[in-house]
């Protein structure tokens, strides 16, 4: 008997049951990378790792929940050590509307006497065209505040 018949495969079941308390314990330490830091870059690093390890792509975006074309960009990135934006987590979302004039607004807002959030709004889009709410120039309003 050769070596190799002596050595023990092991079982379909066996085999789920580990990748799935690998499962848990990523999860776990996923969680606890949460406690200091955004789950985006949480998902990253623990991505990272798996990486590392020689996992393929499917089975790190199934363990992580990062998404497939994230994983292939950070599996990019760290081949050919393109790495100063690994811990970089962008804002993303909608640019503001007021962002090209908030400073005019603000001007026309310290010129003249508006009483209202609702007259400021009025004022933008009588002026500049772009229709905002209320809440809008209270945002602004409250930005441009605490930033002096």
């Amino acid at each position: 008997m050769s070596k190799a018949e002596n050595v023990n495969p092991q079982s379909p079941y066996e085999e789920s049951r580990q990748l799935a308390d690998a499962g848990q314990i990523i999860a776990k330490v996923m969680s606890f990378l949460q406690l200091f830091m955004c789950e985006t870059l949480a998902k990253r690093i623990m991505s990272m790792v798996l990486i590392s390890v020689g996992l393929s792509n499917n089975r790190v975006t199934e363990l992580t929940g990062y998404c497939d074309k994230s994983v292939r960009t950070l599996k990019k990135s760290l081949q050919t050590g393109e790495i100063s934006m690994l811990f970089h987590v962008g804002g993303g979302g909608q640019q503001g509307k007021l962002v090209d004039v908030e400073q005019a607004v603000i001007d026309e807002v310290n010129k003249n006497q508006y009483h209202s959030r609702q007259q400021i709004a009025d004022m933008v889009h009588e002026k500049f065209g772009i229709k905002v709410s209320p809440d809008t120039i209270g945002r602004l309003l409250k930005k441009r505040a605490s930033s002096g």
